[in-house]
């Protein structure tokens, strides 16, 4: 190699480095990802929350990472609050039913979503919508309490989403309103009420809804004091009965099966690995020029079969035989129809025809019209020109149309 081939090689690995100086130190992004997992300490993880509810229920705290329905087919004496928090909550229609007639026994179901089942909807009466800021307005979002008996009034604000979910349609006799949300408007006179916790009896239990989830992640609890918006959602949970808080539905995952995770996840494991993979490049191609040969070109054997195969027809053709011209086509012939289709062409009868005809595409008297010719002219002892010309074009025709062409 060269100087002038060394020196580029040097002044690309300087630019390498230089790049992944500036790569390493640069800080690290923010993972906005809304997994919910209570193991998580990214901003929509549920990490403090799950601290939280430890402190207040303590031996009570349960998590549950089995499927609702299989949780409640295993136990019959499974009491107290069933806890749910994701971006999306949805059940099946036998999970969903079995969760109901569970509430009904005198549990509690606490679902926070943002959006419900269609069938949970039905059955409370309820309907949901999205509330959008107009293009001018401030898009901070108010959400505020509305128990009477909490002692704080305050209004809390979050303002990293452009909606939020509110229930459009309520059944008044059944249902007591929790919380509300609002965008800040410019003419406060315009403001309308948006409810988005509700509270409705069942049976001789409760179900407590929430379209606001993102309440209990990490980032709305730290916030200011947003938290004791999440504790009055958390105080009409009965703290002397047990709490099992659901970790089956999840958006993130609440571990990692590849090991890979670990090095990726880790920003010193991450560019050692990096680094690694680029040194192994790097000596594959410095040892492969250093090692590797011209590897010398050899002319492949040439295929003569071609060229005696023309020779031999020639010399039939120039002596006027063409019966063992017709005998080697029909022979060759037969041969590709054994290789090709499978057939056994010993007794060519009709059920013979009609295999012939399904495999390759042709009908029955195709087939059948280029078997008579071919025995017509195997019995014949004077075979002209024009006949073995046909015999050749019959024989190609039926391939192509068998290879489909």
């Amino acid at each position: 190699m060269g100087k002038k081939g060394a020196s580029y090689i040097i002044i690309a690995l300087v630019t390498l480095a230089v790049l992944m100086l500036f790569q390493y130190s640069k800080p690290k992004e923010i993972n906005w990802y809304p997994s919910y997992v209570s193991q998580h300490k990214i901003p929509y993880g549920t990490y403090v929350l799950n601290d939280i509810m430890e402190n207040l229920y303590k031996n009570n705290l349960k998590h549950i990472s089995r499927p609702p329905f299989e949780m409640l087919q295993s136990s019959d004496t499974l009491q107290g609050t069933y806890f749910f928090v994701n971006n999306d909550v949805s059940f099946g229609e036998a999970e969903l039913n079995g969760l109901l007639d569970w509430t009904s026994r005198g549990n509690t179901l606490f679902i926070a979503s943002n959006s419900f089942d269609e069938q949970l909807k039905d059955t409370l009466n309820l309907s949901t919508s999205g509330l959008y800021p107009d293009l001018d307005d401030n898009r901070e979002q108010r959400h505020k309490l509305l128990n009477p008996y909490l002692k704080n009034h305050t209004t809390y604000t979050f303002e990293k989403d452009n909606s939020a979910r509110y229930f459009s349609q309520l059944d008044t006799l059944r249902t007591t309103v929790l919380g509300e949300v609002d965008y800040v408007l410019d003419n406060e006179s315009e403001k309308s009420k948006h409810f988005n916790v509700i509270k409705q009896d069942f049976g001789k239990g409760e179900i407590i809804l929430s379209a606001f989830p993102k309440a209990f992640t990490n980032y709305f609890i730290l916030k200011n004091e947003n938290k004791d918006y999440t504790a009055g959602l958390l105080s009409y949970i009965e703290g002397n009965r047990p709490v099992y808080i659901d970790e089956h539905h999840k958006s993130g995952k609440s571990f990692y099966t590849s090991p890979m995770y670990i090095f990726l996840n880790n920003k010193a494991l991450k560019w050692a690995y990096y680094i690694v993979l680029i040194g192994v490049v790097i000596y594959i191609i410095f040892e492969g020029k250093r090692k590797q040969r011209a590897i010398p070109v050899i002319e492949p054997l040439k295929n003569q079969t071609l060229a005696f195969t023309r020779t031999i027809a020639d010399m039939y053709y120039e002596k006027g035989e063409r019966q063992p011209i017709i005998q080697h086509k029909i022979a060759y012939f037969l041969e590709y129809i054994r290789s090709r289709f499978y057939l056994n062409t010993i007794k060519q009868d009709d059920v013979f025809f009609r295999n012939l005809a399904a495999r390759s595409n042709h009908t029955f008297d195709e087939v059948k019209d280029l078997f008579t010719f071919m025995q017509k002219l195997k019995i014949r002892s004077e075979i002209n020109n024009a006949e073995l010309i046909k015999l050749n074009e019959l024989i190609e025709q039926f391939k192509s149309k068998a290879d489909g062409k």
